[in-house]
């Protein structure tokens, strides 16, 4: 009986030794457990924090995305409008050229014209010159080339009488070698100018200065027209009265020198408006 109590208590000893070993072998592969889910739990948390940073750059890249394809659908329609403005730039420009080239014709054509009337000047100029210097050479007569005009200056001592408008004898000889030169030029007009001195006079046949200015070009002007065939519609009579001095009216020369007619050959302006409205091709 005593051997029977001893096996049990050897037994119960052996079983509560298996025992404890197992619960502390379970303790420890507890405590294991719960240190690999510490961990998992940990890792799972970086895991849901770097997908959340993930989904956020995910987010911003996509919405990049976005903006890059706007941005190509804005570079792609200002390509194609800048295209268009290309075009129509090119177009204007070559517009313009054509423009300036017309221009440039046109003002060849001006400058040819002008330089064809300057030069139709001074031939009538040289043939007034050599005309009026073969027998009469006189220095109450001076021809020059003004501006656009060839003008004849003669002094009033030498065409009429003083205070007179009635045309002297020698007078009529400088008229006539006058009418060849402006016969042998058609298309060009003749205009005689008038001037006197700022000496005030009034007769039963002049009322002013005025009136005589006026009265010495139209008796030049029928002088060309009937006695040496000037076609009338190329005169024109003008009087200027002493408003035009060459000189100051100071003394008894310089008043002689403002005395005087002027005989203008100009070209036509209808001509000249003619040459502006031309179209250049």
């Amino acid at each position: 009986m005593k051997k029977i109590a001893l096996f049990l208590s050897v037994a119960f000893l052996l079983a509560s030794c298996a025992s404890s070993k197992e619960l502390e072998a379970l303790k420890a592969k507890h405590e294991q457990t719960k240190d690999e889910l510490a961990t998992v739990k940990t890792n799972l948390t970086k895991c849901l924090v770097e997908k959340e940073k993930y989904e956020s750059r995910s987010k911003d890249l996509e919405s990049r995305v976005d903006e890059l394809k706007k941005d190509k659908e804005n570079t792609i329609q200002q390509v194609e409008n800048l295209t268009v403005l290309t075009k129509g730039a090119n177009d204007n420009i070559k517009e313009t050229l054509s423009q300036l080239s017309k221009k440039d014709k046109y003002i060849n054509k001006i400058r040819a014209a002008a330089s064809k009337k300057d030069s139709l000047n001074l031939v009538v100029a040289f043939h007034l010159k050599k005309e009026l210097q073969a027998g009469i050479d006189d220095e109450d007569i001076e021809v020059n080339v003004e501006k656009t005009v060839v003008f004849i200056s003669i002094s009033d001592k030498l065409l009429f009488k003083s205070g007179s408008y009635t045309i002297t004898d020698k007078a009529s000889k400088v008229l006539a070698k006058v009418a060849t030169v402006v016969n042998a030029q058609p298309e060009m007009d003749v205009m005689i100018e008038g001037h006197t001195d700022d000496t005030p006079m009034s007769t039963a046949a002049v009322k002013d200065n005025w009136d005589l200015s006026v009265k010495r070009s139209t008796a030049i002007v029928r002088e060309l027209q009937d006695k040496y065939e000037v076609a009338p519609q190329r005169l024109i009579a003008a009087g200027r009265s002493s408003f035009v001095p060459l000189v100051p009216n100071d003394s008894p020369a310089n008043k002689a020198k403002n005395r005087r007619t002027k005989i203008i050959i100009l070209p036509r302006l209808n001509q000249f408006f003619d040459l502006l409205d031309q179209k250049v091709e």
